[in-house]
């Protein structure tokens, strides 16, 4: 990775993430909402508009119901992935409303990961879909992952099920090729549990490497990382099925390793290491994804799937913390 730049990346997050914060900073409660909001801009390479997000920010609380995610927190997520996709993204927030809306009548409950499922499939469908066969699609899918996993399978799945749904497989099948990866890496050593069901559904997406050696390179890249001390819990076996997707080389861990720890050293990130390691990935994953190695392996088709995938857990993981808190103070 020569062309591997950390200090450009991290300044680009830095600035960013410090011009949302000077705007926003006291209507989010959570700063690692805009922290994610700030790395979507860096991930895709996109240019940031203070003014344009803004205004973008306040058009959908403007626009979105009492009492929902949009009208506090997650419209600023939903802005930066709205913002950075689309050339209008306004009318696209309207068409996400109306998308959101269809899953519901179609089977999925209300609520913040179906707001989430929305921008996926809004997203991954051709401007003139109907989303009726992906609704239909998705639906099977999440059951799928229902019957296999009931405990564990919950709401914060709905969005996977959308970017499963976008494979061309046949569901029964999809479903036990993602058993396999959860059942082989669990004997591995990887604890059971949502985190581990997300890492084998990431490595479902890809179909151009046997399971065994995805799973291989997931022990390995796993193993590595405790070798130089870098903590990895459960949240971060995205993260893993993110390199081993992406081939990671000695070199590609050492650069996560680096930005892992100068992002713990800022003033406005030392708070959030758990999130700083998801991050870190993210930017070096994306400086490989542009090289011409990985375009010519077949990977690209499938890394920008992966890639949201990841952008979605991290939605999640804010989405359930700012849940918990709010059932707490509802208590």
């Amino acid at each position: 990775m020569s062309n591997f730049n950390r200090i450009d990346i991290l300044k680009e997050y830095m600035d960013i993430y410090k011009r949302m914060r000077s705007k926003h900073r006291w209507q989010v409660n959570d700063q690692r909402t805009l922290m994610i909001a700030a790395s979507f801009y860096v991930v895709n390479d996109s240019a940031f508009h203070l003014q344009d997000y803004s205004d973008l920010t306040d058009y959908i609380k403007k626009k979105s119901p009492l009492f929902t995610t949009m009208r506090s927190y997650q419209r600023f997520t939903t802005a930066a992935m709205l913002d950075q996709r689309f050339d209008h993204p306004k009318e696209k927030y309207l068409e996400l409303t109306d998308l959101y809306e269809q899953l519901v009548k179609g089977g999925f409950k209300r609520g913040t990961f179906t707001y989430i499922a929305a921008l996926v499939m809004l997203a991954g469908d051709s401007d003139n879909s109907s989303h009726k066969t992906s609704i239909e699609r998705s639906l099977s899918v999440y059951k799928g992952m229902k019957q296999h996993h009931p405990f564990i399978t919950s709401k914060n799945d709905y969005p996977l099920s959308v970017l499963l749904a976008q494979l061309d497989q046949d569901i029964e099948p999809l479903m036990n090729h993602i058993e396999h990866f959860y059942r082989e890496l669990n004997q591995n050593g990887f604890r059971k549990g949502n985190d581990l069901q997300f890492l084998s559904h990431i490595l479902s997406i890809e179909t151009e490497r046997t399971p065994d050696d995805l799973t291989n390179s997931c022990v390995s890249i796993w193993e590595e990382f405790k070798r130089r001390k870098v903590k990895i819990k459960p949240m971060h076996y995205p993260e893993i099925g993110l390199l081993a997707l992406a081939h990671a080389s000695s070199d590609d861990l050492n650069q996560v390793e680096h930005l892992v720890y100068e992002l713990n050293r800022m003033k406005w990130f030392k708070w959030h290491r758990d999130m700083n390691t998801i991050m870190a990935t993210n930017f070096v994953v994306r400086e490989k994804v542009d090289q011409n190695e990985l375009i010519e392996t077949g990977i690209f088709t499938t890394m920008e799937t992966i890639i949201q995938a990841q952008q979605t857990a991290m939605i999640a993981a804010v989405a359930g913390g700012s849940a918990a808190a709010t059932n707490g103070s509802n208590n």
